[in-house]
């Protein structure tokens, strides 16, 4: 079906909603009961404008009505006084895709507003052959399950039959895809090849997968070239899917990396958007400029190209991205076995000691071992690690920090997850104050308890969205409250193409946060970053109480949230 068509049906039926509730706007004429009214608070509507002192009423699962409701009564009255109320807010860049299936609540994100986690970062759990499966069940680590799906579709219909409190929505992954019909081998894709991987980008399009997302800083991702994933584009284009990725480069070849997506977006007549913008070592920090005056010449050109970001100076991934690709080429098992070699590991000694004309390690932008923390392992003989930086390790070892690297790349049997610290603050307050760039944790959205204690993680996994609102518009006034809010829902919403959500406005799904501007605060930290947030003192998701005087109810009412490709909404308008 046509956009405008799409667009149009939308419309009316927020038309149609607010004639059957009533008085939309005033509240005239408005029923004598809903399920929820909200009282008293500042209203941020999602659209930037100030907050206005306004009601919003909720009936079954969509905001019925927004304005003055005195003389309206609901069986749940929420007296949000000295309070905000918001959209839901939209983490653009979740990694609680395994979180969720070990426990639904996703506390660490519903405790800060979030109510939708966008996936698929290049890898997407669907879809998945038997051979992926295989892998992925061999990998598991402290979190177990039975893999019982096949396709993305299948995946995220998998989280909403067990239940989870937010809801889930994601691209399909260029790495799946690539691992999925090439393997992990460096080489261009045939004309075969192609076709196959869009024709899996086309069926999850229509499962309703947001559009694709590559992560090219990693091994096989960064073995795809630009035509590879123009046409992987191309068949998502055709159902209004966006592209978004964690650019090639985020050091030494940013302006490059930047001139690669946009290339990608004008190639395809696409959206696109760059997975959390940095300018990663000190030596790339004063490229930012340039990025923004990229991204921002490109849009004067007619491309929709934004950004999102975490509001944090330091990173996490794994030490692969402390070793050049070509020893990465194959999977892990061939990477841990050329790490065995001494030829090799004195070749990739060298490389992370003094980089080469492809690769700079992610050592070097942390400004040496000392800026690499610790953070994750599969193996728990090596969890005494957990907080030590790779300096202090090596030191324990008595070896120097490249053969630290390695030896624990071997011992664990995983790339071991790290944090970089390797950004200027400066320009995290420049990135936050751009009116395109959205928000992504880049982490899961875990509980301080149980399993989830094995291990640490990034204080970005409890305090993203909290932070915004804490740091960067209460304590420094990088933003108005208003205009984070807009940043946190209805931009990304936009960008996303998604129905019906991330604004407060008649017909829309009842995502909404109550929070208090004074007191939300994050309270995860680099040493002890499993903390929740607080000062989020409601959360409803599609309409269902979740979270009450900060303490989560229980519920799990998340949906699966569809991008514009998805063919039931062909189905629903009888097509």
């Amino acid at each position: 079906m046509k956009a405008w068509l799409l667009k149009g049906l939308a419309a009316a039926a927020t038309l149609f909603a607010a004639a059957c509730w009533g008085g939309a706007e005033t509240g005239v004429d408005a029923p004598a009961r809903y399920d929820v009214i909200i009282r008293g608070g500042t209203v941020y509507d999602g659209s930037g404008a100030p907050g206005e002192a306004v009601d919003i009423a909720i009936a079954g699962e969509r905001i019925a009505a927004v304005g003055d409701l005195d003389g309206a009564t609901a069986e749940t009255v929420i007296d949000a006084e000295g309070l905000a109320v918001a959209p839901g807010f939209i983490n653009m860049l979740s990694w609680a895709v395994e979180d969720l299936i070990e426990d639904g609540r996703s506390l660490g994100d519903i405790s800060q507003g979030v109510t939708l986690e966008v996936f698929g970062e290049g890898v997407s759990y669907g879809p998945w052959s038997d051979e992926i499966k295989a892998q992925a069940k061999q990998r598991q680590s402290d979190i177990y399950y039975d893999i019982e799906w096949t396709t993305l579709g299948e995946y995220l219909e998998y989280l909403e039959s067990k239940g989870v409190s937010p809801n889930v929505a994601s691209f399909v992954g260029a790495t799946t895809l690539r691992a999925s019909v090439i393997g992990y081998d460096n080489r261009q894709a045939s004309a075969e090849e192609l076709e196959e991987m869009q024709a899996m980008v086309r069926e999850a399009m229509r499962e309703g997968a947001l559009g694709v997302g590559s992560s090219l800083i990693y091994a096989p991702a960064n073995f795809a070239n630009t035509e590879e994933l123009i046409a992987l584009m191309s068949a998502a284009s055709e159902y209004g899917g966006m592209y978004i990725s964690h650019i090639r480069s985020e050091d030494e070849e940013l302006l490059e990396a930047v001139d690669e997506l946009i290339a990608i977006a004008r190639a395809t007549n696409s959206p696109a958007e760059i997975y959390h913008l940095k300018a990663s070592g000190r030596a790339n920090w004063g490229k930012l400029d340039d990025v923004i005056a990229k991204v921002e010449g490109a849009q004067k050109e007619g491309l929709k190209i934004t950004a999102d970001m975490y509001a944090y100076p330091a990173s996490s991934t794994g030490l692969d991205a402390a070793m050049p690709l070509w020893v990465q080429e194959g999977g892990y098992e061939k990477w841990a076995e050329r790490l065995k070699d001494p030829e090799i590991r004195a070749k990739v000694s060298e490389e992370i000691l003094n980089g080469s004309d492809m690769f700079v390690s992610g050592i070097t932008n942390a400004g040496g071992p000392e800026g690499v923390l610790l953070v994750g392992f599969r193996n728990p003989e090596l969890r005494n690690y957990i907080g030590k930086s790779l300096a202090e390790v090596s030191e324990e070892r008595g070896t120097p920090y490249p053969e630290t690297a390695m030896d624990l790349v071997i011992e664990d049997g995983s790339r071991v997850q790290v944090v970089y610290f390797s950004m200027s603050e400066d320009n995290i307050k420049k990135k936050i104050a751009l009116p395109w760039v959205s928000f992504g944790s880049d982490g899961g959205s875990m509980a301080p308890e149980g399993v989830f204690l094995e291990q640490s993680t990034h204080p970005r996994a409890y305090g993203n969205f909290a932070r915004i609102f804490a740091k960067y518009v209460r304590e420094e006034g990088v933003l108005t409250i208003e205009e984070a809010v807009r940043k946190l829902t209805s931009l990304p919403a936009g960008n996303l193409n998604i129905k019906d959500r991330g604004m407060l406005a008649p017909g829309y799904y009842a995502d909404v946060v109550v929070f208090d501007p004074d007191a939300i605060q994050d309270k995860a930290t680099f040493a002890e970053p499993h903390q929740l947030a607080v000062g989020v003192e409601e959360v409803f998701v599609n309409g269902v109480l979740t979270l009450s005087d900060g303490e989560h109810t229980g519920a799990k009412a998340g949906q699966v949230v569809r991008g514009p490709g998805w063919v039931g909404w062909n189905e629903a308008a009888g097509e």
